[in-house]
């Protein structure tokens, strides 16, 4: 136990979702490498006996009846006050001896986010279709918000108190690490990334993550945070293709017109002029938007900076 995990109140948090076979494990681990930190365990509806096995294992352990990751992770934000938050899933896949160099990492900047990405022991670690999905939606994240990590979905990350407490939390479910990274990226929060391996899951231990669905809901809150973290460059695009559109449909009309003066085409004409006007009110509300995400942007920057640096 280093000098900083005495002046820092560290608390572990592992959201929970029929992990019975692991979580024991995890606990015990945890509770070994950090034996100053409290470790928290959410039960999220389990229909197995984590609940109990967590209890058991000297966890503090509370139940969140809102399905999802993203739910629980709202929760564990607003319930616990500490200084350092890890956050860990309970399926035994992260290693625990990375913990305190996480810790370390975060304090040394100071950090409001380190991200673990991971280094899978096996070719057994993914699941087939997960790595590739990870690096494509990373990397889309990447070039539109900017580049701060290389592996966006882990699920191991170590948080500052005024991140955690300044994190609005809108995902219900597994895109809730999209919105962790979007959230330090658009406030141009300092973060950093360290790597640790990725073990496969004990036999008889399923992860929930699935593939295709939960890649599509991260792919609409990506498209959804663009509208809501970037509306200029949004509605800008979408006035664009509104515009082109509307050249397109209506350019017949207006050679027609330069050479006969007849508009004899009339619906196409108004059509095209209203598809036109779309495109105008579009590229207006990006820019009323755009101020009003500055607004809010403010109102976030002012409630992280309320607490102090880890």
């Amino acid at each position: 136990m280093t000098n900083k995990n005495r002046e820092h109140k560290i608390a572990v948090l592992v959201p929970c979702y029929n992990e019975e076979l692991t979580i024991a494990d995890v606990i015990h681990d945890f509770k070994s490498h950090l034996p100053a930190a409290d470790v928290y365990v959410y039960d999220n509806n389990s229909s197995d006996d984590t609940y109990n096995a967590s209890v058991r294992s000297g966890a503090i352990v509370r139940k969140e009846k809102n399905q999802g990751k993203g739910n629980v992770v709202r929760r564990m934000f607003s319930d616990i006050e500490a200084d350092i938050y890890i956050l860990v899933d309970g399926d035994g896949t992260y290693d625990a001896s990375v913990a305190q160099r996480l810790i370390d990492e975060l304090c040394s900047g100071p950090y409001d986010m380190v991200n673990v990405a991971r280094v899978a022991e096996n070719s057994d670690a993914y699941r087939s279709g997960h790595e590739w999905g990870n690096k494509l939606l990373t990397g889309l994240v990447r070039r539109i918000f900017g580049a701060a990590t290389t592996d966006m979905l882990s699920g191991y990350k170590a948080f500052s108190r005024r991140y955690a407490k300044s994190f609005p939390a809108l995902s219900t479910g597994f895109e809730i690490e999209t919105e962790l990274v979007v959230h330090a990226l658009d406030l141009r929060l300092p973060q950093s990334e360290i790597t640790a391996p990725y073990r496969e899951r004990p036999t008889g231990s399923a992860s929930k993550l699935r593939t295709y669905s939960d890649g599509l809901r991260i792919l609409r809150l990506i498209g959804f945070l663009v509208k809501e973290e970037r509306p200029l460059a949004f509605f800008s695009i979408v006035a664009g293709i509104l515009a082109m559109l509307s050249l397109l449909i209506g350019a017949s009309v207006i050679i027609e017109f330069m050479e006969t003066g007849l508009v004899p085409r009339l619906p196409t004409a108004v059509l095209a002029t209203g598809i036109m006007v779309s495109a105008l009110l579009s590229l207006s509300s990006g820019f009323i938007l755009d101020t009003v995400t500055r607004g809010r942007r403010e109102a976030k920057r002012l409630a992280y900076l309320r607490y102090p640096a880890p």
